[in-house]
């Protein structure tokens, strides 16, 4: 049986701001110049995706203190 995936709490924060704006994770990711699926990754826990938080942050006006780096 395969584990459930669990959202994270950046990735709760980056899926209500898209959703907010009505923006998808592939909008995001061409923002950013990397791929849907990083995203998707960043948002599950699976890349902290360090280097992209503040861009992302910034393109999606979060500043909740949830999204911040702890890797």
């Amino acid at each position: 049986m395969k584990n459930k995936r669990e959202i994270t709490p950046i990735g709760i924060e980056i899926k209500k701001a898209l959703i907010d704006k009505g923006l998808t994770q592939v909008d995001l990711a061409k923002h950013l110049g990397i791929s849907p699926k990083y995203i998707n990754l960043i948002i599950f826990g699976e890349r902290s995706g360090k280097k992209y938080i503040d861009d992302i942050k910034s393109f999606l006006e979060i500043e909740s203190e949830n999204i911040r780096q702890t890797a």
